[in-house]
């Protein structure tokens, strides 16, 4: 068992969430903006030679079919996120007339819209023959345009590399958010089976309580109808247990209807602890080495499936303490049961044997099935778990039981 949580659960507060960038938060209107600060650029930014500096040149300089490609290629990338391969197309489509001239300044739009095919391109055959034949269509434009405007080998192959690269990087995005969109499923899914599995558990635990009062009925009943003539008194009294545990198995039913329990074999079903108990639980877990102590105590009667649940929490607290900080660890157990509710802290130094070995996993984030089984116990009796690292050191674990409320 871990005593992490899962990655599922709500973060705490004033803990930064991750970044989210414009493409992120709005992308359509991102999108829009990118189309036209590219369009700007290709139709007023002018290359005057190699090596030279880059200008500005009036759009009355621009011919009115080189205006019309740049507006072709640049409201194209509007819709680069829906039809990635088709904007690619026909962003080369309008670069190809250009190339050689002093007005092939498309490329930032091809880069772009290379990029967008490797991070949105659907992943089919058809795709990927489209996206290969687009990137070697760029890299020969590339190539083409250095020839005819008689670029250095050195530009050429640089903007062919930045071609390629910039569909990589697109390509890298889109595996990366796939891997992480499958981690969160498998996550979901196996926080769904810890759960069901847990209340499987619980299930069974609760059966034996329920049957318990049930068989106790029988006895008393018979016990009644037996003396009924003979000893009129002695019958109320067993009616009156009778009663009194057909009430308490009523109280125990509702709780029990609410848990789903799929078919699950009786072999395993036995007497199950209660806090009275708790004591040989302490002696065990001393026996393993754990310095532990119980401070407190319940005096009133509580309910079978609180002191159940209860001693499970305890069970299961120790276990992680002696798991994941050694041996030579000293934890504390404190109960009280006030307010119509039982409350139980478990706490521990950190300081065992193991604590240089494990704390990390044991504190850190990986997951287990530890808090998840202990919440759900406290849930599915309206009650609440918290647990968390000490601020000194160590780690707390505190639940509480109603002893008479609903179920969550």
């Amino acid at each position: 068992m871990n005593r992490t949580t899962l990655p599922s659960e709500t973060p705490a507060r004033g803990v930064p969430g991750r970044f989210r960038g414009p493409f992120t938060r709005w992308p359509r209107g991102a999108d829009a903006v990118l189309a036209a600060a590219l369009l700007l650029a290709t139709a007023f930014v002018r290359d005057e030679a190699p090596g030279d500096a880059v200008g500005i040149r009036p759009i009355t300089e621009v011919p009115v079919p080189v205006l019309i490609l740049f507006a072709v290629a640049g409201g194209a990338l509007y819709r680069r996120r829906r039809e990635p391969v088709a904007v690619l197309s026909v962003a080369l489509v309008a670069w190809g007339p250009t190339l050689g001239s002093s007005y092939s300044n498309l490329g930032g739009v091809v880069i772009v819209a290379l990029y967008s095919a490797g991070r949105y391109a659907a992943d089919t055959r058809r795709s990927r023959l489209g996206t290969a034949a687009a990137i070697a269509a760029a890299v020969t434009g590339v190539v083409i345009d250095g020839l005819l405007r008689s670029f250095p080998w050195g530009d050429i192959g640089f903007g062919a590399a930045v071609m390629f690269v910039a569909w990589y990087i697109g390509r890298r995005l889109r595996l990366r958010a796939e891997r992480a969109a499958r981690l969160r499923e498998e996550q979901a899914a196996e926080a769904r089976r810890i759960v069901a599995e847990e209340r499987t558990h619980i299930a069974r635990e609760l059966h034996d309580v329920v049957a318990h009062r049930v068989s106790m009925m029988t006895v008393q009943a018979g016990a009644a109808r037996m003396v009924a003539a003979d000893a009129p008194q002695e019958a109320l009294e067993a009616m009156a247990a009778v009663e009194q545990a057909g009430r308490q198995a009523l109280d125990e039913l509702r709780h029990l209807l609410g848990v789903l329990r799929p078919g699950a074999d009786r072999d395993l079903l036995g007497p199950q602890p209660r806090l009275a108990d708790l004591h040989q639980l302490v002696e065990q877990v001393r026996e393993a080495g754990l310095d532990v102590s119980v401070t407190g105590g319940v005096h009133a009667a509580l309910p079978a499936r609180v002191e159940l649940s209860g001693y499970r929490i305890i069970q299961e607290a120790l276990t992680n303490v002696l798991k994941h900080s050694g041996p030579r660890t000293r934890a504390e157990v404190r109960l009280s049961c006030e307010s119509g509710g039982l409350s139980i802290e478990v706490l521990d130094d950190g300081r065992g044997a193991a604590v240089q070995s494990v704390s990390a996993g044991a504190h850190g984030a990986v997951t287990g099935h530890g808090i998840v089984g202990m919440r759900e116990r406290a849930l599915l009796l309206g009650g609440s778990l918290d647990a968390g690292p000490r601020p000194g050191g160590g780690f707390r674990l505190a639940a509480r039981l109603p002893t008479g409320g609903e179920p969550a």
